[in-house]
């Protein structure tokens, strides 16, 4: 709300000035110079961006009256209101939070505009507080016959002077970024004076974006003074805003969606398409995944040039760098320029894919595929690599979990997988996009799979699900930096950086092994009957099975609809190659002294539990029948891959 009021009294400011300039005339006390407002490109930013670049804000102005030759050139102070907060990088919080944000006069630099200003370089002021006093001079260039449009222009003195800065970095604060002290020179009756406004990032994580109606970032422009120049358009849109991430987990040949893996504590697990299975990262629309620059280099930390495409290594020297003013980039940076103090318009990264990996169990480990691949075992083009971690300079591309480069794929015919550091059960993986070619929405999918060795006399690795939550990167829950101050830019400067939108989903479970143990028939305390039981654990065998150690729930039914079930019992912890043996009546497992005639499943905690009962009379005068229990396959350890009869393994007696 206080955001919302801040920017209408900006907005009735604005009105207010406009008056007042129509009152008073031009800021040279002749005509005023009127400007047209215009994005010349509306960008579709992602909701979990805090950092979204928004597209330029462009002032073509015309008109007003001349400045004499050799006068100061007035100034002014322009402001841009966002609805959000602006979240451009601050490079330098001395006096003020002087950021990335630029505003540049006719165009420096562009190859599509002609006339002067264009073909300087990009000046900046040094003193972006307080702005810079220019004159109306003559450039070093000047003549009239040969480049007349030099003559007459903002330079630093009032002669022959070298040409006066034109570009001004922005101060932030809150939603609004001003540049200060901005000279201007009203173009009169002949050409146009062109201002760009470039490099303001945008907090879209306050902006509603999802579904079919994409939100809006918006903004509006004030001048102080107000007589500086007119404006036709007060507000405006300088960005859509919709989710850009959707996830979800691949079965490992990438044919169909899965709800993981499952496994057996009592077998262990290794690489393989059975204990693998695929993060699918999918783009919502083809700009929500980026390269950090988009002209093929980018300048790490260290001063040394990286490619996008091969950034293990260094490539000299950047012959291209992404300066042009209103060329638009689809890339994580911006108009990058070096200023005083630092680099404006540089990301930190490119699009960053991250997996957290929890409830990892004691013994299994985690790998993760360092590439984007096509399924568990085949590779793809190389769109996305693995990173030392969510924050990890671009410097460090080469190191992956620690590793060297070595460990990469050699060639696209083989899948590289790195472990993943797992502690108390949590781990991370982050990889960072290389390219995209912004006219599809491709997704990217990373293989992970287990491997565990078996140990279930020592309960290892413990059972129950473990989940993998797949999100942008950074973000705050692993503590790259603080959710409090996302949104404040002098606070928190890596750049990009997101919300955390993502939920868990499991991608492997480890089961108890388990056998099931059908007792069809089953009475005790009636009639003078009795039924004795007996579960053998048979995992000590001569096949190399793991020898397991568990109980068995005894659960009971009477025969009937409507009778009452007695309270399920459990056995002591039978060992592996003994048998555990009792009657029905028992008070801890069984039905107590209450009459009971019906069935009885017993869930065995370890494999290759095999079950026998006898009925007899009360006193064990004679056996009425026995019977061998019958091993139902919705176990993890019945025997049953053969001779089996509607689901149940049948014995003959």
């Amino acid at each position: 709300m206080a955001d919302f009021r801040r920017l209408l009294t900006a907005l009735c400011l604005v009105a207010l000035f406009v008056g007042l300039a129509s009152a008073q005339g031009g800021i040279n006390g002749g005509s005023t110079m009127a400007c047209s407002t215009t994005t010349t490109v509306t960008p579709t930013v992602r909701s979990e961006g805090f950092t979204e670049l928004v597209g330029d804000i462009v002032l073509n102005c015309t008109g007003g009256s001349p400045v004499a030759f050799g006068q100061p050139i007035p100034q002014a102070n322009i402001t841009v209101f966002l609805n959000t907060q602006v979240t451009s990088r601050v490079l330098s919080t001395t006096g003020g939070n002087v950021s990335e944000a630029l505003l540049m006069i006719d165009e420096p630099g562009s190859s599509t505009v002609t006339g002067y200003g264009p073909g300087l370089g990009q000046m900046v002021c040094s003193t972006p507080l307080g702005g810079c006093l220019e004159y109306v001079g003559n450039a070093a260039t000047c003549n009239q016959v040969t480049n007349p449009s030099s003559c007459g222009v903002p330079s630093t003195g009032t002669g022959a002077f070298a040409a006066a800065p034109n570009v001004f970095q922005g101060v932030v604060s809150g939603n609004a970024v001003t540049f200060y002290g901005v000279p201007i020179l009203p173009p009169s009756s002949t050409g146009s004076r062109i201002y760009r406004i470039t490099n303001i990032r945008a907090n879209a994580t306050a902006i509603s974006g999802g579904g079919a109606t994409p939100g809006s970032i918006t903004g509006s422009i004030s001048i102080s003074p107000a007589n500086a120049f007119t404006i036709n358009q007060f507000t405006f849109t300088v960005a859509a805003v919709q989710a850009g991430l959707s996830t979800a987990l691949r079965n490992a040949a990438n044919t169909g969606s899965s709800s993981g893996n499952n496994f057996n504590q009592c077998s262990g697990a290794s690489f393989g398409t059975s204990s693998g299975v695929l993060l699918q990262y999918t783009p919502n629309f083809p700009t929500a995944f980026k390269t950090r620059t988009a002209v093929g280099t980018f300048q790490g930390p260290n001063g040394t040039f990286y490619s996008n495409t091969n950034p293990t290594a260094s490539s000299g020297t950047s012959t291209t760098f992404q300066n042009v003013p209103g060329q638009v980039y689809n890339s994580e940076s911006g108009f990058i320029l070096p200023v005083a103090n630092g680099t404006a318009g540089l990301a930190d990264w490119g699009t960053r894919l991250k997996a957290v990996f929890s409830n990892v169990p004691s013994g299994v480990s985690v790998y993760v595929s360092t590439y984007n691949v096509a399924s568990i075992t085949t590779a793809s083009s190389n769109q996305a690599q693995l990173v030392v971690s969510e924050t990890a300079p671009d410097a460090t591309f080469g190191q992956v979990q620690g590793a060297s480069s070595t460990n990469f794929p050699s060639s696209a015919l083989s899948v590289g997988y790195t472990q993943v550091t797992i502690v108390n059960g949590t781990g991370t993986a982050t990889w960072e996009v290389l390219n995209n070619n912004y006219t599809t929405a491709t997704p990217l999918a990373f293989g992970v799979y287990i491997s565990y060795s078996s140990s279930p006399q020592t309960n290892t690795p413990t059972p129950g699900p473990m989940s993998v939550n797949m999100s942008y990167a950074p973000n705050p829950t692993n503590g790259a930096f603080s959710a409090s101050n996302a949104a404040n830019p002098a606070s928190v400067n890596i750049i990009p950086r997101f919300a955390d939108t993502s939920t868990a989903k499991t991608f492997a479970t480890v089961n108890i092994c388990q056998t099931v143990l059908l007792f069809p028939f089953v009475v005790t305390n009636s009639g003078g009957f009795e039924t004795g039981i007996a579960i053998s654990n048979t995992t000590q065998d001569p096949f190399g099975t793991n020898v397991q150690t568990g109980s068995c729930q005894m659960n009971w039914y009477t025969a009937g609809a409507s009778g009452t079930n007695p309270a399920a019992g459990t056995t002591p912890a039978i060992p592996g190659g003994t048998t555990y043996s009792g009657v029905a009546s028992n008070t801890t497992w069984g039905v107590g002294s209450t009459a009971f005639t019906g069935y009885m499943f017993a869930i065995c905690n370890f494999q290759y539990a095999h079950g026998y009962a006898a009925i007899t009379d009360v006193g064990a005068r004679g056996i009425f029948a026995s019977y061998l229990a019958l091993v139902v396959p919705s176990g993890t350890g019945g025997r049953c891959s053969s001779g089996c009869t509607n689901g149940y393994e049948m014995f003959s007696h």
